[in-house]
């Protein structure tokens, strides 16, 4: 890659890390058995996402739990199932939609600690394994099926839920399908593809289909991009585990800044928070970190479906 500047470089700090009483130390789970090659791991942070009160979400995967983070840093267990939550986003002021890798999609009531089936399969077949997730202005859901996908089997899924309940798969041919997000004018679709060392940019047509789907970033290492954010400038937001990098591109792929992780290489995924949106979050999974960095930019805003999508999508 040729760059006419060198990208600013960062230190992310540690804003909170998992209190001893939450850790599951030397606890086996069958998701670290398979996807962490048998490592033993006490937690793996996923999913961040902001309530309106501008608490901080997380989710656990291997042992099935969300947490809340006050802006003191303070954690407190909302839930815990048979499941494995990832991405999360709020259908509602006190519903959280989350894409579980076991069980399709969930709804956790953060108020109970309750957790619902959403779409657990389409056309009566399980999903591989959801990922992550993003909703658009109108209500339209967006969410990856990733799986064990990857460059040996290129075959990971992207989908649309529309409000109406249709169901649309848009991509079927994605090595390792992970985070999502839109650009500021809902146009494009920018897809995390994790195997591929990548992230893709795919157009969505006024029809409803996608066209043109290309390339937009390629980075390296062990492993590749995860979680996606986008802030008011347009700029995408590149969430790098195995670097323990967050990248921040400009609108032609170019990295602009970079935010290391002072904690750990497993940077997984972020979002934007504070008052003024300006302050980035990321999980760093394998510590059990929450990293924060202050931007001179917010970050786009979630978008929250005035009526959620029909959990049964029509055949």
């Amino acid at each position: 890659m040729f760059l006419l500047q060198a990208p600013q470089v960062r230190d992310a700090e540690v804003f909170t890390s998992m209190p001893p009483e939450f850790r599951r130390t030397g606890v086996r789970s069958a998701w670290a058995d398979a996807n962490r090659g048998g490592v033993p791991c006490d937690s793996f942070l996923e999913g961040p996402v902001f309530d309106a009160a501008g608490r901080l979400y997380v989710s656990d995967i291997p042992f099935g739990r969300i947490f809340r983070i006050d802006a003191q840093g303070g954690w407190t267990q909302v839930a815990e199932y048979d499941g494995e939550p990832n991405g999360m986003k709020f259908l509602n002021e006190r519903e959280l939609l989350i894409t579980d890798y076991k069980n399709g999609l969930m709804v956790c009531d953060t108020a109970t600690g309750a957790v619902r089936p959403f779409l657990e399969r389409r056309n009566s077949e399980r999903f591989r394994g959801v990922n992550d997730l993003t909703f658009d202005s109108q209500g339209s859901l967006y969410f990856t099926d990733q799986g064990q996908s990857g460059l040996h089997d290129p075959t990971g899924s992207v989908y649309r839920l529309r409000p109406t309940g249709q169901l649309d798969l848009l991509l079927s041919n994605v090595p390792s399908p992970n985070g999502v997000v839109l650009s500021k004018d809902e146009k494009v679709l920018f897809v995390a593809v994790t195997r591929g060392n990548c992230v893709w940019r795919v157009p969505l047509m006024a029809d409803g289909s996608v066209s043109k789907a290309s390339q937009f970033f390629t980075s390296y290492g062990p492993s590749g991009p995860d979680g996606l954010a986008m802030d008011e400038a347009g700029r995408l937001f590149v969430a790098n585990p195995g670097l323990g990098y967050c990248w921040v591109l400009n609108h032609r792929a170019e990295p602009v800044q970079v935010i290391r992780s002072p904690a750990g290489a497993s940077l997984t995924n972020l979002a934007f928070g504070g008052e003024d949106r300006r302050t980035l979050y990321c999980t760093e999974s394998v510590s059990g970190s929450i990293l924060m960095a202050r931007m001179d930019t917010p970050g786009l805003p979630c978008a929250r479906p005035a009526q959620p999508p029909r959990a049964t999508p029509a055949a």
